[in-house]
């Protein structure tokens, strides 16, 4: 595969540029974030760090992950979507400066303010989904595009279960966000993976008429979630059971009718097909973890890891490189990238279930986790602080 040379546009970027579109600050803050959160929680948990954090360690790791790293992911790609679905103009420039502003606000908050009043971080912290919100909310509202509503009710869940988990401190409402998160994946996920495989194909002359997305199917997956997510917080255990292989079997069966083994030559469509799997793993491991009491780290990495962080991956590197005016040609490297996530979840699974060692499986995970995201910054930064090739917007 003919590698593209990002670093040569190097030369031209600047912070201004990564302002002019949601997608290039957040996905840039988003990917540094990944690679602190995690050095900064294993030297706080052996005391090598003490930071004022403004919560318990295990429980600023977990929201930080949750509601800082995906939240980033969710503004850049929504906010940037959204202004296509609706053909509506960008938050761009200062607008886009001060929203990312509350974002960064929260995280520094959250690390240092040990000593400041918990409404203060609570407040700043709560407050970045329903900006979000409301900024998508307005464009698909004027554009009068019900479609994208789903998506607005999701994120409001999400944000419900963010302020369960910053007022209660309870792992519930982790849960639930997770649950949340890959109710996103189902339906963002199930709208760009198999349109794009399918246009791949016949781009190549090949058939595409076995793609199938059904739409009853798609509600009753993303439905039988937030069933799921209701039962888990309100503590139905054995429903919650039993609704989780319901929607593993839901997902399976949706993704069979996408046919990923067809795209399996393309890393920019696998790696698509590849993450989503993972939400039927996950809600499997969560099933056992309801119903035989498998430890719930394997399934809540299952979907964090596998599912969420896998994803966001794959979609942040094909957007990138298409809003920025450059081929869909994976940058060098970027294929380890996706391996290496991929192995990184894998490896924490089954570690969450003893079958590989502690120590030598949190540090091998952490390591390609590493990797993974550290090729995103080394091959993606230039991109994204770079004008379009072509001199246009985006």
């Amino acid at each position: 595969m003919q590698a593209i040379p990002t670093s040569a546009t190097t030369n031209a970027a600047s912070i201004r540029q990564l302002f002019s579109y949601p997608f290039r600050i957040f996905f840039l803050s988003m990917a540094l974030l990944a690679l602190l959160v995690v050095p900064v929680w294993v030297m706080q948990l052996t005391g090598v760090l003490n930071l004022p954090l403004a919560m318990p360690g295990l429980f600023w790791h977990q929201h930080e992950m949750l509601f800082g790293f995906l939240s980033a992911a969710i503004a850049g790609f929504l906010l940037t979507a959204v202004c296509v679905w609706t053909g509506t103009n960008r938050t761009h420039g200062a607008r886009l400066a001060a929203l990312w502003g509350v974002w960064l606000a929260g995280r520094l908050l959250l690390a240092f303010g040990g000593g400041l009043p918990d409404w203060l971080v609570h407040t700043v912290n709560l407050a970045f989904l329903p900006l979000v919100m409301i900024d998508a909310g307005w464009r698909v509202w004027h554009a009068r595009q019900k479609r994208q509503l789903m998506i607005l009710v999701v994120l409001g869940l999400l944000w419900l279960m963010q302020i369960g988990f910053v007022l209660r401190l309870d792992m519930t409402y982790s849960y639930g966000a997770l649950i949340m998160a890959m109710a996103l994946i189902s339906i963002i996920g199930g709208r760009i993976t198999p349109a794009f495989s399918g246009g791949w194909l016949r781009q190549r002359g090949l058939d595409a008429s076995g793609i199938r997305m059904i739409p009853a199917l798609d509600m009753a997956t993303l439905f039988s979630m937030i069933l799921l997510m209701a039962t888990l917080v309100t503590g139905w255990h054995t429903l919650s059971g039993l609704l989780a292989i319901v929607a593993a079997t839901l997902m399976l069966v949706r993704l069979a009718g996408w046919k990923g083994w067809l795209v399996r030559k393309e890393p920019l469509l696998w790696i698509l097909h590849l993450s989503i799997l993972w939400v039927p793993v996950a809600l499997a491991l969560l099933a056992g973890t309801l119903l035989a009491g498998w430890p719930s780290n394997a399934w809540s990495h299952a979907a964090g890891t596998g599912a969420v962080s896998c994803l966001i991956l794959g979609v942040i590197a094909r957007v990138s490189l298409g809003h920025t005016g450059r081929p869909l040609v994976l940058p060098r490297g970027m294929v380890l990238a996706f391996v290496a996530i991929h192995l990184a979840a894998l490896i924490r699974v089954l570690t969450a279930l003893d079958i590989i060692p502690w120590h030598p499986g949190i540090g091998s995970s952490t390591v390609l986790w590493f990797v993974a995201f550290g090729l995103f910054l080394i091959r993606y930064t230039g991109v994204l602080a770079s004008p379009r090739p072509d001199g246009k917007e985006g």
